[in-house]
């Protein structure tokens, strides 16, 4: 494996924007950026061995910031959304940044998906880090995160996430990667097919906040347990899709086991013969459409399979916790296997 890196850019600040390749013998490469710890491009063959960039991202450093569509990027301290922006932990209740319509969302308007990492390289994969301070967006405790990543010859990325506090807090790290298997640039991505392991999905109100309630997905434009068009379903008006313009819902996946690596999905395009499966040890998936997508990208021009924990867990029991206590190692690994199919 083969690691080059560079200085894309300066901030305002004079702190450097780091441009990082990883690249395999057979010519595939991975591209990442310490703003948001982002994938910025994933270069893979199609059925006849041409190479494409499958991932959405930016050709300027400067649009990884304040970018609406988070490309790429990572995102903490909690991915989705926290009711209301108020949660309870040990009888204490906090406060946190608003900055969206369910409540608090993606880590607040300065979460982590937004700074500057510091980064390196060890020995064949990119690690990056952040410190968030206890208070940092009204969560509690201080907080270490690193991100790890690395590209082997079988053209599989994999992504690590670790975290420890020194006071109990919610973790839910996640890597917001939009792909297009065409290629990035190539359209809409509404005849991708995607197999997800999932025989439910959480209920939304109309604020997107969860209910609480599973809802099965047999013989719903939610049923994707076996390959399906994205675009089959978009317009439906089952659990807000139309509303939605498109999906935006999270799917617990079947079988989790906590710290197990387990078969999430796959998601393929016909036209290109590319595919990628998709590994993850969190509990479930949420799937974006690209509805409204933004970032200088038209509508459904990318979709995300983002591998993380339930949105809003901190404020329901019956959901897997997501509290890391001053004790505790938070690890969580997604692993995206790109090959082709016939």
């Amino acid at each position: 494996m083969e690691i080059e890196q560079q200085i894309w850019g300066a901030t305002s600040e004079g702190e450097a924007v780091v441009l990082y390749t990883l690249r395999n013998a057979a010519g595939a490469e991975v591209r990442l950026c310490n703003v948001g710890a982002a994938v910025v491009s994933i270069l893979v063959p199609d059925r006849d061995g041409h190479l494409a960039d499958v991932a959405l991202g930016y050709k300027d450093f400067r649009s990884y910031f304040g970018d609406p569509a988070l490309c790429g990027k990572s995102i903490g301290r909690v991915a989705g959304c926290i009711a209301y922006g108020t949660m309870r932990i040990d009888g204490e209740e906090y406060r946190l940044d608003i900055n969206g319509m369910a409540g608090h969302l993606n880590g607040g308007v300065k979460g982590f998906a937004g700074r500057l990492w510091e980064s390196r390289v060890e020995t064949n994969r990119v690690v990056m880090s952040l410190s968030s301070d206890d208070g940092d967006q009204g969560y509690p405790g201080n907080l270490q995160v690193e991100a790890a990543f690395d590209f082997d010859e079988d053209n599989a990325l994999e992504i690590t996430y670790i975290a420890r506090t020194d006071r109990t807090t919610p973790v839910n790290m996640a890597c917001n990667l939009l792909l297009n298997l065409g290629g990035e640039g190539s359209g809409s991505v509404l005849d991708h097919e995607l197999r997800l392991d999932a025989s439910t999905v959480l209920e939304a109100d109309d604020r997107l906040i969860p209910t609480g309630k599973l809802l099965g997905v047999a013989g719903t434009p939610a049923d994707f347990r076996s390959l399906r068009r994205l675009g089959e379903g978009v317009d439906s008006d089952f659990d807000r899709i139309r509303m939605l313009r498109g999906y935006d819902h999270f799917f617990p996946v079947d079988g989790w086991r906590q710290n197990i690596l387990t078969e999430v999905g796959e998601l393929r395009d016909a036209r290109s013969g590319r595919r990628v499966e998709i590994l993850s040890s969190q509990p479930g998936v949420t799937l974006y459409t690209g509805n409204r997508l933004g970032g200088g990208y038209r509508d459904y021009e990318g979709v995300a399979v983002v591998c993380q924990g339930y949105p809003d867990a901190v404020n329901r029991p019956e959901f897997p916790s997501p509290l890391l206590a001053p004790d505790g190692f938070y690890c969580q690994k997604t692993v995206y296997r790109f090959g082709t199919f016939r």
